[in-house]
């Protein structure tokens, strides 16, 4: 008669989800790593991509500044991390999902993927948005209210600082399509109740413009605009995977509000 087979406890089972989160970890850190080896000889010319909109707005003659003595090594070198982690993302992807759809049901692993492509695909639109469209704008307006013998020049980490703001602002501006289709789909908010909101949304778009970008109306417009445009294209997306509640569900919920 065979030996019948120890079953592992709920300690064990943890510890080896943590072994393999570490091990996960791990390899996504070496690749950002790889790819940032990789590119630091071109640090200095990463980060001149990353300034081309301001410095194509600055007046003639004038140039950006480094307040901080380290900040001309620093502040490529962070650009240059940047660059590296949006490189090697599709990888460190694959790692989380490596991790977490063993413990998805089927249903939710044909959801999760498209999601986290998706997600991607639009959070990487937003910050296209921002630097291609956004910036010169926003530069261009601004070195043109540059008082008479005042000479713009902008130091460069507080332009990182800026430019990072704006890249997840806008980035996660682009997810709002995203966001509602998944709403929508996993039946935590109908497609009714979305359309119904649209008017406090519209306000809410001008809101988060008001904050999150410069005191400025064109920079404001810049952000509430797409925020609400993208809503609507989300409710248009939502149209193909919405799942009417059974008249037995909506009976339960309004029983259990009451």
């Amino acid at each position: 008669m065979a030996d019948p087979v120890p079953e592992s406890s709920p300690q064990d089972t943890f510890l080896s989800h943590l072994v393999e989160l570490r091990s996960r970890l791990v390899h996504s850190i070496v690749a950002v790593l790889i790819v940032f080896v990789l590119l630091f000889p071109w640090s200095k010319e990463i980060y001149a991509l990353l300034a081309r909109p301001m410095l194509h707005a600055l007046p003639s003659g004038a140039q950006m500044i480094a307040t901080d003595v380290t900040g001309t090594f620093l502040v490529p070198l962070k650009v240059t991390l940047m660059a590296a982690f949006l490189i090697a993302l599709p990888y460190v992807l694959w790692q989380a999902w490596a991790f977490v759809a063993p413990g998805l049901y089927h249903n939710e692993k044909r959801l999760a993927l498209p999601v986290i492509a998706s997600s991607v695909v639009f959070f990487m639109i937003g910050m296209a948005f921002a630097y291609f469209f956004v910036f010169p704008v926003m530069f261009n307006f601004f070195a043109g209210y540059t008082p008479a013998g005042v000479t713009m020049m902008t130091d460069i980490e507080k332009y990182l600082s800026f430019v990072l703001t704006m890249f997840v602002a806008f980035g996660i501006t682009f997810e709002v399509p995203v966001i509602v289709v998944v709403l929508v789909r996993m039946r935590v908010v109908s497609l009714e109740k979305l359309r119904a909101i649209r008017p406090y949304v519209i306000v809410g778009a001008f809101v988060v413009g008001a904050i999150f970008t410069p005191p400025d109306v064109v920079s404001q417009l810049m952000l509430a605009v797409p925020l609400w445009l993208l809503y609507e294209l989300g409710l248009q997306f939502a149209r193909f995977v919405n799942v009417p509640r059974p008249d037995g569900d909506e009976e339960e919920e309004e029983v259990a509000a009451k």
